[in-house]
């Protein structure tokens, strides 16, 4: 086959964040396949076919993607932040695993990205210096109970949480669940990053203590961020957001 699908990181939203690598993809395929918002946010390009499609499709647009390929088409499967953290990168693999085997000879690559929780982090210092795992809340794909003893198991390891999808209109109780259960083993004053739309022009980014947040101010753009016990926050002067980070040992310093 001569087709070519590569699942493309676009970053978290500023262009200036998207890797060279990436935009050569980009510019060379024929084909864009991809979540609408994420297709829309590429210059048009004279020849280069657009296939925007919903969010809850992909293993569908997956499989459009595969099917372009084995044609003979140059794919770009675009996705937000890096396609291999909860996005379009596992769908691809998924269709060809269990679909038709001529897509097993297709040359499949992947183009990383800044992901959410790097990008966020950016922003306010190092709060991923030291351990930390990143979970999705959404139970569209797991059980709530598989959610919420894989955070509980987190949080009693004491690893920084990143969560990824934490609220939806369909979803409008479990970030607030999930706060609850930080409760029960994190200090009230743990910091907790609330980043929403980060590195894009409405990008607000606030870092509250744990007894002072709501589920509430978040949304689907929102990364959440949960502290360990060792992270800390370095104060600075009146109307300046303080530095957050988490030192790379844990204990007392060697």
């Amino acid at each position: 086959m001569t087709g070519l699908l590569t699942v493309v990181g676009l970053g978290p939203g500023d262009p200036r964040f998207l890797t060279p690598a990436a935009a050569e993809v980009l510019a060379s395929a024929t084909d864009l396949v991809g979540y609408g918002p994420y297709v829309d946010r590429l210059p048009k390009r004279p020849g280069q076919r657009r296939h925007s499609s919903d969010n809850r499709v992909e293993l569908d647009r997956a499989r459009f993607a595969l099917d372009l390929a084995t044609k003979g088409a140059r794919v770009a499967v675009v996705s937000g932040g890096d396609p291999g953290v909860f996005a379009m990168a596992a769908a691809v693999f998924e269709a060809v695993d269990n679909g038709d085997p001529a897509w097993r000879s297709l040359d499949i690559r992947v183009e990383p990205g800044i992901t959410a929780m790097l990008a966020a982090a950016a922003r306010v210092g190092a709060p991923l210096g030291g351990d930390f795992c990143a979970m999705s809340l959404s139970d569209n794909l797991k059980p709530w109970e598989v959610v919420e003893a894989r955070l509980r198991a987190a949080l009693a390891a004491d690893f920084v949480v990143a969560l990824y999808n934490p609220i939806s209109s369909a979803r409008p109780w479990q970030l607030g669940a999930a706060f609850k259960i930080v409760a029960e083993t994190r200090d009230p004053d743990t910091p907790i990053i609330l980043a929403r739309a980060v590195m894009r022009p409405d990008e607000r980014i606030r870092t509250l203590p744990l007894s002072e947040v709501e589920a509430s101010i978040a949304d689907m753009s929102t990364i959440v961020i949960i502290g360990a016990s060792t992270t800390k926050l370095i104060e600075r002067s009146e109307g300046q957001a303080p530095y957050v980070y988490t030192p790379r040992f844990y204990g007392v310093r060697p």
